[in-house]
């Protein structure tokens, strides 16, 4: 389906009697232009007239090009909610189901110059995104005023994804217990990061091999090395089912296992040692955890930091009403075209 048919579902905030523009044919412009390499409204508009006889090609734009005033009013207004129900409704037609055991990252970012110098608009735009590592596809996103937010957006995230037979991973502030009964909930399995901010659960990992029970055994293991740019990595997992050993185990959904995640790098003469841990409902299966754990990465690797270095998300100061959150949805469409795009071979390392 293409996208203008996709936006037709968006509610058009705007006086119908003053209108001009065709809402889905508006945010099809800015989608193409943001495809582009374009960063703002006013770059949006000028690509727009330079493009105007191959835009309409498949689309009328009666009236011409809007202008940036007009497309950035438009998107300040525009609800993000349906916006971004319009995104997961796309993204369901492109990526109709997920095949089973495929990683699902949830993290957020925030935009650090969306913030406005008013009381009412002061905090920068936190966005929590969804994201299918392997695929590269961004599944859904959620706003929230700030990054403490996140424990309340997560689950709103949830309900809204299909992801059965997913293994969800999120780092320390999205390991609560909802969250796990969320994703349980939701027929996906779990494999979250536990630091400092659980400090019982935390120590009753560290120090699960000193119980007066006894020592623990791995009930598996899993080893890699990684040699790159005179750098060698070693990543150790270890995965333990004895989850009685853990503080208030009963307390998380369907726990079903631990495990001790190594990183050790050897640059040069110095070598450093980082140790993390996690609690997961998947059975003890220290390379099936491994993998979550690694593919988790993807999220800061192949969609935060592209934001930030390939689409200046960073830099952008569109700030007034939604503008900012809807432009972000735009950012992920675009994104995700690119993933899709099957004509090249190479990954996408720039926008066309």
């Amino acid at each position: 389906m293409p996208l203008t048919q996709v936006f037709v579902s968006i509610s058009d905030p705007r006086s119908a009697r003053h209108t001009r523009h065709d809402l889905a044919e508006l945010l099809t412009v800015a989608v193409c232009a943001v495809l582009s390499g374009v960063d703002d409204f006013v770059d949006i508009e000028l690509w727009a007239e330079a493009k105007i006889d191959w835009l309409r090609g498949f689309m009328k734009l009666e009236h011409g090009i809007p202008s940036h005033d007009t497309i950035g009013r438009v998107f300040g207004m525009i609800a993000p909610d349906e916006f971004e129900s319009a995104f997961r409704r796309w993204v369901g037609m492109v990526v109709p189901a997920l095949a089973g055991d495929t990683v699902v990252a949830i993290d957020g970012k925030t935009s650090r110059r969306s913030g406005g110098k008013s009381k009412t608009d002061a905090s920068p735009l936190h966005l929590v995104s969804a994201f299918a590592a392997g695929m590269g596809i961004v599944l859904g996103q959620t706003a929230t005023a700030e990054k403490s937010n996140e424990i309340t957006a997560i689950p709103e995230l949830l309900t809204k994804l299909a992801i059965e037979g997913c293994v969800v991973t999120i780092d320390a502030m999205g390991t609560q217990t909802k969250i796990a009964r969320k994703i349980r909930e939701r027929g996906a399995h779990y494999v979250l990061c536990v630091k400092e901010n659980h400090p019982n659960l935390h120590d009753s990992i560290l120090f699960a091999d000193i119980d007066p029970r006894g020592p623990l055994t791995p009930n598996s293991t899993h080893e890699t090395t990684l040699k790159n740019h005179g750098r060698i990595e070693i990543r150790r997992c270890r995965a333990y089912a004895a989850i009685d050993r853990l503080y208030k185990s009963e307390d998380w959904q369907d726990l079903a296992s631990f495990a001790v995640v190594e990183r050790i790098r050897t640059v040069g003469d110095h070598t450093s040692t980082e140790r993390v841990f996690y609690i997961s409902s998947l059975p003890a299966d220290a390379e099936r955890i491994a993998r979550a754990v690694r593919s988790h990465w993807e999220i800061e690797n192949r969609l935060h930091w592209c934001l930030d270095v390939q689409f200046n998300e960073d830099q952008s100061r569109v700030r007034s009403g939604y503008a900012a959150n809807n432009l972000a949805i735009v950012r992920h469409i675009v994104m995700n075209l690119l993933r899709l795009n099957t004509t090249r071979k190479a990954e996408h390392g720039h926008r066309c």
